[in-house]
């Protein structure tokens, strides 16, 4: 296996959780929270998009479908602890901006000569990204780690394990 093939496992992976964890939710259901001060799924569904397009395009400029406008800002930092209930989209249309940008994701990953993999990246990305293959392989961690945080939504919901 190599890099490419291990990013697109992850994204698969990652894939395979978010499918399965939101398959049984309502709508109204992606605007409850956990906790009061946890984010609804809605809003970390937007912010895991958002984020996947930004990172993407860290690593390759231009490379990016766009994203509709407003959305980043819908969930961005500052509205993820809001009761606002509007603004969000529905799942079916998450899902569509989702596969959109994994769309994107997975053009410039191909497209992407492996010596590039290494070359560094600069702007406004996790610390712990240094280089354009991190931007790759976070891409699918995070969608991982929201993604269990939906757990504790459906055992508060009363849905079934799914695993």
């Amino acid at each position: 296996m190599n890099f490419k093939d291990a990013v697109l496992k992850s994204l698969a992976t990652s894939d395979f959780f978010v499918d399965r964890y939101l398959s049984d939710l309502t709508p109204e259901e992606l605007l409850h929270r956990t906790s009061p001060d946890a984010n609804h799924v809605a809003w970390q569904f937007g912010h895991l998009i958002a984020a996947e397009r930004h990172l993407v395009e860290a690593a390759v400029p231009g490379s990016m479908p766009e994203l509709p406008a407003g959305f980043v800002e819908q969930h961005g930092k500052e509205n993820g602890s809001s009761d606002k209930q509007v603004g969000f989209l529905s799942k079916d249309e998450y899902f569509a901006l989702k596969n959109k940008m994994r769309a994107g994701t997975l053009a410039a990953l191909e497209k992407l000569p492996d010596a590039d993999l290494d070359n560094p990246v600069s702007g406004r990305v996790p610390p712990f990204v240094k280089q354009v293959g991190d931007c790759f392989l976070t891409v699918g961690g995070h969608w991982g780690m929201h993604s269990g945080q939906w757990v504790a939504l459906r055992r508060k919901l009363g849905r079934p394990r799914q695993f």
